[in-house]
């Protein structure tokens, strides 16, 4: 297949939607689809090779702000927006980016989910435009739902399908401020029409935006987020742990409240209030960006009130190689989020290490922990109820130390880049029939 696969990127931030994408792009490449990855927004910071290789960055920070902003700057000579999209200046952008959030930029993402009828027209032309000068793809995928405003243009000048992955959009729009939040739901279903097809990393999630969109299910396909598995490869074995031995407690994601790392350090502050779990230690990983770190500095001084801080560990924006390392010193990995979130992807990265997952039983999370058998799902989304789920964990370590091996053993199986790109193929298959047809 011909593959176009548009994906925005986050600036400095850590992205798991970019992970994904880029590591769907590798694999489809390897299974010998030629795959063009656009970059839009930003660049990316990934913990993998990169797969845009030469792509220019499309819809650049700064000119779709400044059409936003500026009636008049859609106008604008090229060489200046050229200038304006310059690795430098995106790169100087990136740090601004980090610190925002959904509540600030509703008129925006309204004005890109109206396409060519929002202000920033000028960019979708030359995107199209660009990739009209490349052939005829077999079919175009975008990232997430908010790029729905791309698939009429996209379909008129390209002439193939545009498919529409779902990640994680409906906290994102559900944290915006009225009336932009349901301004933009609305526009989300309406565009979401000209769709040809949605493809969702769960049952779950792609059911649930399904119901909010009013599309047609027979359009929805799930195929299962994956990851490389470079590096978790080499792993050994886990040894078996007996009870009273050194025992970690691992959080990895962006550091951040709605990922729940608060009610983790909550949950290790009262499990140490047990002289018998005197030998739990706490790791904290993954992204922090600048509008993360006061929240991260609340967490550290609970610590430190508590007589902790010498017994927890912090790890931000670490390499790929540094992750994996941290994953397979974690006994237990928890990352208890607050928000609807699409898959997850942390949790099979824990399980490829051997680690299990201990996540609290509500959206995702009973789909994919009871799919692959690598964790324990603990009810309420409480510190007090993951304090006891690991105070019963901790009690049969042979049960813990197998729900990490069978939470390997299945992702290897069905969670790798090359079992997500193969499984997307098949999606796709039906949705490029129709469109020759």
């Amino acid at each position: 297949m011909n593959l176009v696969q548009i994906t925005p990127g986050a600036g400095g931030m850590y992205c798991g939607n970019c992970f994904r994408d880029n590591a769907l792009v590798a694999a489809l490449r390897r299974e010998g689809h030629e795959t063009l990855m656009v970059p839009l927004y930003l660049p990316m910071t990934l913990d993998e090779a990169s797969m845009v290789r030469d792509t220019p960055t499309f819809f650049g920070g700064i000119n779709v702000f400044l059409s936003q902003k500026l009636p008049g700057h859609g106008s604008a000579p090229g060489w200046i927006r050229r200038l304006l999209d310059h690795p430098r200046l995106l790169k100087w952008a990136s740090g601004r980016a980090a610190k925002t959030r959904a509540s600030d930029v509703g008129e925006l993402n309204l004005s890109m989910l109206m396409g060519e009828e929002g202000r920033q027209v000028r960019e979708l032309d030359d995107l199209v435009g660009w990739l009209g000068g490349r052939g005829r793809p077999d079919a175009v995928l975008l990232s997430n739902a908010l790029l729905v405003g791309f698939a009429r243009r996209l379909r008129r000048g390209l002439g193939c399908p545009v498919i529409v992955f779902l990640q994680s959009e409906e906290s994102f729009l559900d944290s915006m401020p009225e009336p932009w939040r349901t301004r933009s739901w609305e526009t989300l279903a309406t565009r979401g029409r000209e769709v040809d097809g949605w493809i969702a990393p769960t049952r779950w999630f792609g059911e649930r935006m399904q119901a909010r969109l009013g599309f047609d299910p027979g359009r929805l396909r799930v195929v299962p987020n994956g990851i490389s598995m470079e590096g978790y490869d080499a792993l050994p074995a886990r040894p078996e742990r007996k009870p009273g031995s050194p025992f970690t407690l691992g959080f990895f994601a962006r550091q951040c409240p709605e990922k729940g790392m608060d009610i983790v350090v909550d949950a290790f502050i009262e499990l140490r209030r047990d002289p018998a779990f005197r030998f739990a230690r706490l790791k904290v990983g993954g992204g922090c960006g600048p509008s993360d770190e006061p929240f991260v500095a609340v967490q550290r001084e609970k610590l430190r009130r508590a007589g902790l801080q010498g017994d927890a560990t912090f790890h931000p924006n670490v390499s790929r190689a540094e992750k994996v390392a941290f994953l397979a010193s974690c006994d237990v990995v928890s990352v208890p989020g607050r928000q609807v979130e699409a898959f997850g992807l942390y949790q099979v990265e824990a399980m490829a290490a051997g680690c299990p997952v201990m996540q609290p039983t509500w959206g995702t999370y009973p789909e994919i922990v009871g799919g692959t058998g690598g964790g324990v799902l603990f009810g309420e989304n409480t510190p007090a109820a993951l304090a006891r789920a690991l105070r019963e964990a901790l009690a049969r370590p042979g049960e813990l130390r197998a729900m990490g091996e069978a939470g390997r053993r299945v992702v290897r199986e069905r969670h790798t880049d090359v079992a997500m790109a193969r499984e997307t193929v098949e999606a796709l298959r039906p949705w490029l029939t129709s469109a020759s047809g």
